[in-house]
């Protein structure tokens, strides 16, 4: 790769579009900012990749698009011309470039005769994933950068099983990737070109109309009144018609759309981002909720993979967090299956390392099995179609702590648009017995423990910050503590050397693939996990406490908080 001068000046010899071509001439004079934009290109993994819009090879642009395309071709390619026809299915959200992004990555591909099936407006992500199964595509592709901030972008690819990307078929197009040397000289076709050869098919609605019917199979208590008044906000993403379109089919007549943010706008001018997760994202729905008289409000992220919820209390509303959510919607589906006398023997629930315990008590108690995968969901997908194969395990419900659910698997990621529907339908199934999911999950913390959990992260910004985390990581490494905030460290669970360390020296090898992420279980059950980012220059650390009262173990919960600060000063 060309130093950062060679670049740049690179860049600036070629017809760029004008407003990449404005912003390096602004940034021609500062140092810094050539060098956070030229210094590397926008890595690329089993993730994908994200990253800032702007100009250079660490920015989302058309020719950094245009280079991992190349790179997803060449390896079609090289898995025969049925591939080839098979084809990808591209789909993408509501944010800046995203409908572009998507374009050029058809055109490169049909520069290599390789098909293409676009959808003609924005749609989630989870739609792509099961688009990808229906239509037996080779492989699937969605221009989307998830919750973060109106400033990024994403390239997500997935697998023919829907799924997102193995390490493996990662490695395979990073290596295409790297092969290539003149990100200007990839070759492209027009679109209306290779629509008239048939190398490109614009998805139409009859797609539409599967999805919400395979979401109709959700649908557990058939003869159960919705009463329930609910309010729901895309918050100016893609999933204002699935969702809308599936409450309504399953019978929910009082569902209120917080118009501001029903306008697909990838400014989005209504929040200061568009994460589900944060209180600040419900306020319009809050406010709506208020006029209405909601018991239960409902927000999901740009591309719709990820839901948050808030339920009415009093005179006000509550955020449940993703660890709440995924054991109120466990509980629920299992006590449902168990009353239908539909609950298999061999069934098992997934999620991941860093996500709370408490599922994984009330799986127990229902004789369901409990398996942790590594984070993210392409790992919980992998588990769905090994268990496919083997008839290990009856798959009944897989989510991660960061509001990642789902429950049936015509969709192999996590989908926002099925737990709605089956949230909106707990609710009202709790609400004819007088209860909110607010009184439901005190009735687990009272059955289980009380269960809380935080999530604290740290920055490592620019060229030097993965450099300054892997060091951080080490240092921990080399001085793993004994005991945080008086509680004894009782295992220490090393995934990236694959094996656990016992407060007695005892060594125990770790079943999952090796990932850089730190696990520290403690005397009372409490634990602690420490991974890098996979989609940000940040490290995360999750902590999970429980006690016997809300109380104690909000005390216990700071207390730990305090401590996990301290040691990675």
């Amino acid at each position: 790769m060309m130093n950062v001068q060679e670049l740049i000046n690179c860049w600036l010899a070629q017809p760029l579009p004008s407003y990449l071509a404005e912003e390096l001439t602004t940034i021609s004079s500062d140092e810094q900012a050539i060098e956070d934009r030229f210094y590397q290109y926008v890595s690329f993994g089993t993730g994908g990749m994200r990253g800032l819009l702007g100009a250079g090879t660490n920015r989302m642009n058309i020719y950094t698009i245009r280079r991992v395309a190349e790179g997803l071709a060449r390896y079609i390619e090289s898995n025969g011309e049925e591939a080839k026809q098979r084809g990808v299915v591209l789909a993408y959200d509501t944010r800046h470039f995203s409908y572009e992004f998507a374009c050029e990555t058809a055109s490169v591909l049909g520069a290599h005769g390789i098909r293409s099936y676009i959808y003609k407006e924005a749609r989630p992500t989870p739609q792509l994933s099961f688009t990808v199964r229906k239509l037996n595509a080779y492989a699937g592709v969605v221009i989307t950068a998830s919750h973060n901030p109106k400033q990024y972008n994403g390239f997500k690819v997935y697998g023919e099983d829907g799924a997102q990307l193995t390490p493996d078929f990662a490695n395979e197009i990073i290596h295409y990737m790297n092969k290539i040397k003149d990100i200007f000289a990839i070759k492209e076709e027009e679109l209306a070109l290779l629509e008239q050869q048939g190398y490109v098919t614009w998805l139409a609605s009859d797609l539409d109309n599967e999805y919400l019917t395979s979401l109709s199979t959700l649908k557990s208590n058939q003869d159960m009144a919705l009463n329930m008044n609910i309010v729901y906000t895309p918050l100016h993403g893609a999933g204002l018609v699935p969702v809308s379109e599936g409450l309504r089919a399953f019978g929910f007549q009082q569902v209120h759309i917080v118009e501001q943010q029903a306008v697909q706008d990838g400014e989005f001018p209504t929040v200061p981002y568009p994460n589900p997760e944060e209180s600040k994202a419900f306020e319009l729905a809050m406010k709506l909720g208020e006029q209405v008289g909601a018991d239960l409000l409902l927000a999901t992220d740009p591309d719709a993979d990820r839901l948050g919820v808030a339920v009415k209390s009093g005179n006000s509303y509550v955020l449940l967090t993703g660890n709440q959510l995924g054991a109120l919607l466990l509980h629920y589906i299992l006590s449902t299956k168990q009353q239908h006398g539909t609950l298999p023997q061999n069934g098992v629930m997934l999620k991941t390392v860093v996500t709370s315990e408490l599922g994984a008590h009330i799986a127990e108690k229902y004789g369901v099995a409990t398996v942790n995968t590594l984070t993210g969901f392409k790992y919980i997908a992998e588990k769905i179609a090994e268990y496919e194969r083997t008839g290990e395990y009856s798959y009944l419900f897989g989510y991660e702590e960061s509001y990642g659910y789902l429950i049936e698997t015509f969709v192999r990621d996590k989908d926002a648009v099925q737990v709605a529907l089956k949230v909106a339908e707990m609710a009202a199934f709790y609400e004819m017995q007088g209860h909110t999911l607010l009184d439901q999950l005190d009735n687990l913390y009272k059955e289980y423990g009380y269960h809380n959990e935080a999530l604290l992260s740290q920055q490592f910004e620019g060229k030097n910050g993965q450099a300054e985390m892997e060091v951080m990581l080490q240092r921990l490494r080399d001085n793993m503590p004994k005991k945080i905030a008086n509680l004894a460290v009782l295992r220490t669970e090393d995934y990236l050397v694959g094996q656990a360390v016992l407060a007695n020296g005892t060594i125990e090898g770790l079943t999952l693939p090796k990932e850089n992420v730190v696990k520290l279980i403690l005397e009372d059950d409490s634990w602690i996990a420490i991974r890098p980012s996979g989609t940000e220059p940040k490290c995360k650390f999750y902590i999970g406490v429980v006690g016997e009262t809300a109380e104690q173990t909000q005390q216990k919960l700071e207390q730990v908080k305090q401590a996990v600060l301290e040691i990675v000063k």
